[in-house]
């Protein structure tokens, strides 16, 4: 009897869930454990980076010490990404639009392919995408599990005490809602 009841409250559950799924917008369950993850992250400090001085383009290797004092947004980034190179514009252009106020973009190169490990071919791609910025190659993923990172292309901004404040995952324009929530956040930390 207590199985035969346990597996209709299971199959309850399970139909209840589907049905609030199936009637309630993605983006609602979508904004939840955004808002989750984001929390979890508050006041964490940004891991030094694991890269060796061959795995950095742009710039000799940095270390977290190196950008205290600057609002940093960290790109997690492959270049075979759709959703990566679709969000270059827009990090490009906040790049000029903050970088004379104090804003440092650091690109994280976390390969999903072999080919995607090979240094000249993630300096093609940067050429081709106009990232200037330094970038430091992640071949092994000790950076991207070091933040307990699981998307491309996912972005954090870290305040100028070198701890992170947000972190936002996905492909992002200009005017779209990722991207505002990034700048009202480089802004405000800007200004502490």
């Amino acid at each position: 009897m207590f199985k035969s009841r346990f597996w209709n409250i299971s199959l309850f559950f399970a139909i209840t869930v589907t049905v609030y799924l199936m009637v309630k917008p993605g983006p609602v369950i979508t904004q939840a454990i955004a808002q989750a993850i984001a929390q979890d992250l508050n006041n964490k400090p940004l891991p030094e980076f694991t890269g060796k001085p061959d795995d950095w383009i742009n710039s000799a290797p940095l270390t977290v010490n190196d950008l205290r004092g600057s609002v940093v947004l960290i790109d997690i980034w492959t270049f075979d990404c759709w959703n990566c190179y679709r969000s270059f514009p827009w990090m490009n252009d906040l790049e000029k639009r903050f970088s004379a106020k104090g804003l440092k973009v650091i690109g994280i190169h976390t390969p999903e392919f072999e080919h995607e490990k090979v240094k000249s071919n993630i300096e093609t791609k940067m050429l081709k995408f106009k990232l200037q910025h330094p970038v430091m190659m992640d071949n092994n993923f000790t950076y991207w599990r070091a933040l307990d990172n699981r998307y491309w292309p996912t972005f954090y901004v870290v305040d100028k005490q070198g701890m992170i404040r947000g972190r936002f995952i996905g492909e992002t324009h200009k005017g779209d809602k990722n991207a505002k929530a990034i700048e009202n956040l480089i802004g405000r930390l800007l200004k502490e």
